[in-house]
């Protein structure tokens, strides 16, 4: 669906009958779909849109075309997202995108509230709340707030959700009114309550997405956290009563299903699909509404999808759905179903791809599930400056970096497997690795990278060992000897008969990738599916006893494995699966490091007996 998307709207993304680009909440509803896709294939040209469509938009000093910050709309910040993600990565003019973001932030600072503290949805719309602007707003500023390290933020943007708990939830059925005047002026609005009168399908689908979504930022001692999990909870049974029983598929008016006129509608649907299967897969709901989600996609794939020359297409998504204006929208459920339907339309087509991903994670989950993937941050400690904030932050093989510089794209690999990935900041003591069931040690520190390294000593070694042989999985990813401290860290590595030798080989020149071809070989335990991989200024392996070769290239051992106990342990002279050679973007196709970080990710865990 997202080749499909590229097909349609190959330059820029057109919105409806319009006829030039502007920026847009359906363009940022696409482009996080993309993304998306991007971190599950590992194909740049996803990634590659992101950053055209962005750049067509965002000027050298930030501001962005088409955008009024004056208008105060929460729409316009959808495409934030987007912004973070290249604020965040390798890319020229990293400054701009940093400078956009902070743009669309300074638009909550003036956006108009209610007087208990709610973002209107636009200044056009006084005194109201929208169940769409949460998924409008409230991602970007948990996760603008997550990144700038504006812990207030979360404060903020919890208080929306009770506003909209409190405002908008029918207390006898559990759905959710489009909107709450505040003022109870709008001739939509009953004049007791401020509600709006009908419960709309994608107007509830934008609340379900946005609450799962802001869940990945907020941090896990936010006292308001658990709340919101528990709003998630009240949501999910809900929308398991209304689900039609036959098809999967939620109706336009969510409580009218059997009324003349209404009709399956697909936004809304892949937009409850996309909420349940994700609530699920990160354990805030029971696994029950996995049944669900299955039967809903199941739906939407039967009701909705076609094939249209030779590409898919995607068909009953309601175009629009508003409340007041010019001409007036009462909010009626004559009023919805008078809106038109549309093909292809991104406010469908977005969730769908959303959709169709959790639904694929779903399949796998049960390799990772209750795996925890720990990764050192002892024994590789590095720092730079932030380009975000200018403070001092943790960089080079972590979960955290986006930069080519980290394990992100990786640790995403490990999540979507249904593992748990953590840092392990302290020496590896016995309580350290309580828990964790495959532990990774990348290229420990020279006092070249690090004022006061900390070296592998005895005592790691001996704790280390123990772990293995008591069914640990360990990884030990070195680097070539001008860049890694090896003296230590074989002394580790000879418990398991495996010595990283002091000879590089690999040694690539400029971008003469071929240098650093290494082929995984049919028949290997480990890489199941990729067949070349792209591994440069390696240290080879020198073997002994239990240790045998998985990959070997001419006289060198590349990777190896060996077992002791009941652990494994895996070992390679490069930490060649940092995002600069998985994320598609820098080497050749047929070098299949994404892939062959999905194999390695995939046999880890299932070596794991702890």
């Amino acid at each position: 669906m997202a080749d499909s998307f590229i097909g349609w709207h190959p330059d820029s993304i057109l919105i409806g009958n319009r006829k030039t680009a502007r920026w847009d909440y359906e363009q940022g509803l696409m482009l996080k779909a993309l993304e998306r896709v991007w971190n599950r294939t590992g194909d740049a040209k996803y990634f590659t849109y992101l950053q055209k469509d962005l750049d067509q938009f965002v000027r050298e000093d930030g501001t962005i075309r088409t955008y009024k910050l004056e208008d105060y709309n929460l729409d316009n910040l959808t495409t934030g997202h987007a912004l973070l993600t290249m604020s965040q990565s390798s890319v020229p003019k990293q400054e701009k995108y940093i400078k956009a973001a902070q743009l669309l932030r300074k638009q909550l600072e003036g956006q108009p509230r209610t007087k208990a503290g709610g973002f209107w949805h636009k200044k056009l719309y006084p005194n109201q709340m929208w169940l769409d602007g949460l998924y409008m707003a409230e991602p970007f500023y948990a996760e603008y707030s997550a990144v700038f390290n504006q812990p207030a933020g979360f404060d903020d943007v919890a208080k929306q959700f009770a506003l909209i708990e409190k405002h908008l939830v029918d207390p006898k059925t559990g759905l959710m009114y489009h909107g709450y005047d505040e003022s109870r002026e709008q001739k939509w609005a009953n004049k007791t309550t401020g509600q709006s009168p009908n419960f709309w399908d994608r107007g509830m689908g934008w609340y379900a997405m946005a609450l799962v979504d802001v869940l990945d930022y907020f941090p896990a001692s936010h006292p308001q956290r658990q709340q919101l999990i528990k709003d998630v909870q009240r949501l999910a049974p809900v929308l398991a009563k209304y689900q039609d029983p036959k098809t999967g598929t939620w109706s336009l008016v969510v409580d009218q299903a059997s009324r003349k006129g209404n009709y399956a509608e697909a936004s809304g649907s892949s937009m409850f699909v996309y909420m349940l299967a994700k609530g699920v897969r990160m354990g805030y709901l029971d696994k029950k509404y996995a049944d669900v989600a299955k039967k809903g996609y199941d739906g939407l794939v039967k009701t909705f999808v076609a094939e249209e020359n030779g590409a898919l297409a995607f068909n009953g998504t309601v175009s629009v759905g508003g409340l007041g204006g010019n001409p007036y929208r009462d909010g009626s459920f004559e009023y919805y179903l008078s809106e038109p339907l549309r093909k292809n339309d991104l406010k469908g087509v977005g969730p769908f791809i959303l959709a169709s991903l959790e639904m694929e994670i779903a399949e796998t989950l049960k390799v990772g599930q209750n795996k925890t993937i720990g990764l050192d941050y002892y024994f590789n400690n590095e720092y730079r400056k932030s380009p975000i904030t200018g403070q001092q932050e943790r960089f080079h093989y972590t979960w955290e970096d986006r930069q080519h510089s980290g394990f992100w794209l990786w640790g995403n690999t490990f999540r979507d497997l249904g593992a748990k990935t953590v840092s392990i900041p302290t020496a590896p003591t016995k309580a350290a690795l309580k828990g964790v069931d495959v532990y990774i040690i990348v290229d420990p520190d020279t006092r070249k990278e690090t004022a006061k390294p900390n070296f592998v000593t005895a005592a790691d070694s001996k704790v280390l060992t123990d772990w293995v042989k008591d069914g640990g999985v360990l990884v030990l990813m070195a680097n070539d000897t001008a860049n890694c401290e090896i003296k230590r860290f074989n002394e580790l590595a000879k418990n398991f008969g495996i010595q990283f030798t002091d000879k590089s080989v690999n040694m690539v020149k400029g971008s003469q990738f071929e240098q650093g071809k290494v082929a995984l070989t049919a028949g290997n335990p480990v890489f199941a599916k990729a067949r070349t991989a792209y591994i440069k200024e390696l240290s080879p392996l020198s073997l002994q006893g239990s240790a045998k070769p998985v990959i070997i290239q001419g006289p060198d051992n590349i990777v190896a494995v060996a077992k002791l106990g009941k652990g494994t342990v895996l070992a390679v002279g490069d930490p060649w699966l940092y995002n600069e050679y998985v994320d598609g973007r820098k080497i050749p196709a047929e070098y299949e490091n994404f892939q062959a970080g999905k194999d390695l990710a995939n046999w880890l865990l299932q070596q794991s007996k702890r």
